[in-house]
C-alpha cells in the first residue's frame, strides 16, 4: 500500500514513524544527501525503490563536514525543488531537519573511522570524515532503514560508511550506484554549479584523465606512478585546473600501492577555479 508523502523534521517524529513502518512489516531504504538534487541522486532514489517498500530521503546540510574555509554559507540549497524531483523519483517520506535538530546544544559525540578517513580527502581536509561518519550513524538511528543507498563517486565516503556499518553491527545494507556523468564524462556534483563555462571545460579533464589511465591499464601498465602520470597529464595541461591529491590506493582499506596487483582506486580531487571536484576510477585485474 502507498504511504501518504509526509515531510519530517523532528528526529523524534521520524524514528517513531519509521518504528511504526518496521513493525508493520515494511522494509525500509534510506538515502542521505545534503540536497541540491540532479539526476545521480535521482539514481540512488531509483536502486533504493527497487530494494525496499519504503524510501526516505533525508536532506541535511551537514555543518559538521565543513571546514572553517569551506563553502557552508553558500552550498546550494533548494528543498522545494528537491522534494519535488524526488515525489517524481518516487520517494515516500522525507526527513529534512535544521543543524538545531541534529545537533542539540551542547553536542560533543563524534565518530571517526580511524584509517580509513586519513588519507585522500581526509589529508585536505581535517575532521571532514567525522562530521560524515557522525550525521550519517545519526541518520540511521533516526530513520532505521534495512538499507541504505549512496553513490560511488564518494568513494572514500562509501568505504568509510560500510566499515562504520560493519564495526558497529549496525545491520544495515549498503548499496551503491555507479557514478552518473554527463554525456561529455563529467561526474555529476552539486558543486558543478559553482563553475563557468570555461571552468567547466576545464573539469572535464578529470574524467580525460581517469579515461587516459584506464586505456594504459587495459594495455597491462600495472605501475602506480605511470597510471597516476596518465592520469594527471590532461588535468596538468588546464590552466584553471590544480591538483589536490591523485593517488591510486587498494580498493577496500585505501592504503597506497607501488602497482595494481588486487582492486584498486585511482582517486583525485581537483580544484577548476576555487571549486573542489573529486573523481575516481576502480581498476582490477582479471
Amino acid at each position: 500500500m502507498q504511504l501518504p508523502f509526509e515531510i519530517f523534521r523532528d528526529p523524534r517524529a521520524m524514528r517513531a514513524k519509521a518504528e511504526d513502518l518496521r513493525r508493520d512489516g515494511r522494509r525500509i531504504a534510506v538515502v542521505p544527501t545534503m540536497g541540491a538534487l540532479h539526476d545521480g541522486h535521482l539514481a540512488l532514489l531509483r536502486a533504493a525503490r527497487g530494494k525496499a517498500d519504503v524510501v526516505i530521503l533525508t536532506i541535511f546540510v551537514n555543518p559538521t563536514q565543513f571546514g572553517p574555509s569551506e563553502d557552508l554559507a553558500r552550498y546550494p540549497r533548494d528543498e522545494s525543488g528537491d522534494l519535488a524531483r524526488a515525489r517524481g523519483a518516487g520517494i515516500d517520506l522525507a526527513f529534512c531537519p535544521d543543524a538545531a535538530a541534529m545537533y542539540p546544544p551542547g553536542s560533543q559525540t563524534f565518530l571517526e573511522v580511524r584509517e580509513l578517513q586519513k588519507p585522500l580527502c581526509g589529508a585536505s581536509r581535517p575532521g571532514h570524515f567525522a562530521g560524515v561518519a557522525t550525521v550519517v550513524a545519526k541518520l540511521f538511528h533516526i530513520t532505521q532503514p534495512h538499507v541504505a543507498v549512496f553513490g560511488e563517486k564518494d568513494y572514500q565516503q562509501l568505504a568509510i560508511i560500510r566499515r562504520m556499518t560493519r564495526d558497529l553491527d549496525f545491520g544495515i545494507e549498503i548499496a551503491s550506484v555507479p557514478i552518473v556523468r554527463e554525456a561529455d564524462g563529467l561526474a555529476l556534483s552539486s558543486r558543478n554549479a559553482y563553475l563557468s563555462s570555461e571552468q567547466r571545460r576545464a573539469a572535464l579533464s578529470l574524467s580525460a584523465g581517469l579515461a587516459a589511465a584506464e586505456a594504459a591499464f587495459a594495455a597491462g601498465e600495472r605501475r602506480a606512478a605511470a597510471l597516476v602520470a596518465a592520469a594527471a597529464a590532461p588535468v596538468r595541461a588546464e590552466p584553471a585546473a590544480r591538483i589536490d591529491y591523485l593517488e591510486l590506493r587498494d580498493a577496500v582499506e585505501l592504503t597506497e600501492l607501488t602497482a595494481v596487483e588486487r582492486p584498486a582506486v585511482l582517486a583525485m580531487a581537483v580544484f577548476v577555479g576555487t571549486t573542489r571536484l573529486i573523481d575516481n576510477r576502480v581498476l582490477a585485474p582479471r
